[in-house]
């Protein structure tokens, strides 16, 4: 399992019932995880939640409000610097877990441009908020940012100049990822590293329904034909449970790997428990070169 477990300003307190308390530098959230079928270790702590959020047997749900809270506050990790704050889908804004795969991104970026390649150029589909664009652009990538959320972009150029990186460490583009993907092949761009993150479900900015399942093998496949000559890495995030870790490495096998030198490996990704255990995030699939 890739664990991410280098966090000071985050930390999963406590886990059971279908749910899981989170610190978020000094606010203490509370939110639901179909995931954590056991009970808590520590019930004492949960009366620390400064916030939780609860589903409605309609659908959806709400933040309740233990104490009022700023509407977003920064969270840390090592250089880099997010704003994070309660969304109406229970989220804030950031998904901790990827700091794992923050860290190895980086480091082949580093290592590449040590090499005297420069700059490395990374591509995020389904970008969200920028985690993974801040942690390949501090590391000196030039990263095309793409999300069908025009506020998700938003918010990830104010997390941008929150880490002090210039606006040319990349490109900023509100369109839907599929579309995106095809038509950068169709003009025979290329890039030195491509990264999918995206939703078990969704739809794009023209109602384009995006089902994980039926078509993630297809934009994988368009993706392998984006990377450059030299290419360093592609990276695939699933969050479906239903995708094993070797469903990932079997489809980076057929796309990135396909005609080129490299090793895959998937893995679940989580994080570390205080009271105890890890909690399970999904899985990552990589695929990196061999040079």
């Amino acid at each position: 399992m890739y664990i991410a477990d280098r966090w000071r300003d985050y930390e999963v307190l406590d886990t059971g019932g279908g749910e899981k308390l989170e610190r978020w530098a000094d606010i203490v959230l509370r939110r639901p995880d179909p995931q954590v079928i056991w009970p808590a270790s520590a019930p004492d702590m949960w009366g620390l939640a400064d916030a939780s959020y609860e589903r409605s047997a309609s659908g959806g749900g709400q933040w309740f409000f233990a104490r009022a809270l700023p509407e977003k506050w920064v969270l840390r990790y090592g250089e880099l610097r997010f704003y994070v704050r309660p969304t109406g889908f229970k989220h804030t804004g950031l998904f901790p877990e990827q700091a794992v795969n923050w860290d190895w991104m980086a480091g082949l970026i580093r290592g590449r441009m040590a090499s005297g390649v420069s700059p490395v150029r990374v591509l995020n589909l389904f970008g969200y908020t920028g985690g993974a664009t801040m942690a390949c652009a501090a590391a000196g990538a030039a990263v095309t940012h793409v999300d069908a959320a025009k506020g998700m972009i938003t918010w990830a150029g104010d997390n941008r100049q929150l880490c002090a990186l210039p606006e040319t460490s990349g490109r900023w583009i509100v369109e839907d990822c599929v579309k995106f993907a095809a038509r950068e092949a169709r003009r025979g761009r290329t890039y030195d590293a491509v990264l999918l993150d995206p939703p078990s479900y969704g739809r794009g900015p023209g109602g384009e329904v995006w089902k994980l399942e039926d078509q993630l093998f297809a934009l994988a496949d368009v993706c392998g034909r984006l990377l450059s000559e030299r290419p360093l890495f592609m990276l695939i995030n699933s969050y479906t449970t239903g995708l094993q870790p070797a469903v990932l490495s079997n489809i980076l096998r057929l796309t990135a790997g396909n005609g080129r030198s490299g090793e895959v490996k998937a893995r679940e990704v989580g994080l570390p428990v205080t009271s105890g255990g890890v909690l399970p995030c999904g899985a990552s699939g990589r695929w990196w070169a061999n040079d």
